[in-house]
């Protein structure tokens, strides 16, 4: 697997809707009660933990609390952190979380990416190329349809 493809790929689709929006469009339902631009803010808090999942694999520094926030309400309280920020904020933060992100997935090899067990809090049967397909790369692209449904909306 080309992991930093994978990760390239699934950050120009959503970059690919969301680039065609107008002011407006930021603040349309795009899933049950949230905008755009909360569900962008869900894919951004989403990116930020990330990277600080990645950042011990790459020798870097853990930037957020994200990673230890409770899973089971992490989506509504990262909507509601997100929920009075501008866009531009919003936008920011999913861009340069994902570049860190990159600069992380840069840093660590092929067999790091692919060894099983290095991830036990996901699961003792994963590898970080697991994490990469089913928790970002397949976020991205179950939320995409939801942003692009949006710009049938006008």
């Amino acid at each position: 697997m080309n992991t930093l493809d994978v990760l390239m790929y699934g950050q120009r689709t959503v970059r690919a809707t969301v680039d065609r929006y107008g002011p407006a469009d930021w603040e349309r339902i795009a899933l049950g009660v949230w905008t755009a631009k909360d569900l962008l803010g869900h894919l951004g808090a989403f990116e930020v933990r990330f990277a600080d999942q990645l950042a011990p694999f790459a020798g870097a520094p853990i930037e957020s609390d994200l990673a230890s926030a409770d899973p089971r309400t992490f989506n509504d309280d990262q909507a509601a952190v997100r929920k009075h920020w501008l866009i531009d904020q919003v936008m920011t933060e999913f861009l340069e979380a994902h570049e860190r992100v990159m600069r992380h997935a840069k840093l660590i090899s092929a067999e790091v990416w692919r060894q099983v067990g290095t991830i036990p809090w996901y699961g003792s049967e994963y590898s970080l190329n697991d994490l990469v397909v089913y928790q970002q790369y397949g976020h991205k692209r179950e939320h995409d349809p939801q942003l692009g449904a949006v710009l049938e909306q006008r």
